[in-house]
């Protein structure tokens, strides 16, 4: 990996050192930005690993001859999102790459695609020099382009909340939006009652 980067699963730090030093070691990553990353990789990840919702990989760097958390990504297994045929937001060769991966349903005119979700995504703000967010996100999409090897597949999915900011970030990135979710009833910590969807193709 470039700059020296070892992604690590969760599940082998957890094996590795046990679950109360892999929550210590959690404890040092901060993003003041996004609260909500930051809760989640220390209140959150270790129990959703260890149900199987989602799987946490850690981005480690070095830093003054120590490993240090640069980034997190969470990965969730295969969701299932509807994209509407007519949407305008789709380009004519996203849409033929949509056809060939998506099943069409005529009578709704929309094709429903699986795809792996980039549930979070962070970078440590105590060491905001270890990585950028395009590395991070970029790591992020290899991985799931090594799983679909196996697997298949061809696209990669994530909400975010409906800011400028974010929305621009993934764009720069390749995602592309083509629609907005309202937020479940067991969604919370969110500012917004939506989330824009997006997606990737990862040719």
């Amino acid at each position: 990996m470039s700059r020296g980067y070892k992604i690590v699963r969760l599940d082998f730090v957890i094996d590795e050192i046990g679950e109360e030093e892999t929550r210590q070691y959690l404890s040092d990553f901060e993003s003041p930005l996004n609260k909500d990353v930051e809760a989640f990789l220390q209140y959150k990840a270790i129990e959703f690993s260890k149900q199987g919702i989602a799987k946490t990989h850690l981005v480690i760097a070095s830093y003054q001859n120590k490993d240090r958390i640069a980034g997190y990504f969470a990965l969730s297994g295969n969701k299932v999102f509807v994209v509407k045929a007519k949407s305008k937001a789709i380009t004519a060769k996203m849409k033929s790459r949509i056809s060939r991966f998506g099943q069409y349903d005529a009578n709704l005119k929309q094709y429903y695609i699986s795809a792996p979700l980039i549930g979070q995504l962070g970078k440590n703000y105590r060491y905001p020099t270890l990585i950028t967010g395009n590395e991070l996100l970029g790591i992020a999409c290899k991985i799931i382009q090594s799983i679909q090897l196996d697997i298949g597949g061809k696209f990669a999915y994530l909400e975010c909340e409906p800011v400028p900011k974010l929305r621009e970030f993934y764009g720069c990135n390749g995602f592309i939006e083509f629609g907005e979710r309202e937020l479940d009833g067991d969604e919370r910590g969110f500012q917004h009652q939506t989330l824009v969807q997006m997606l990737k193709y990862l040719g």
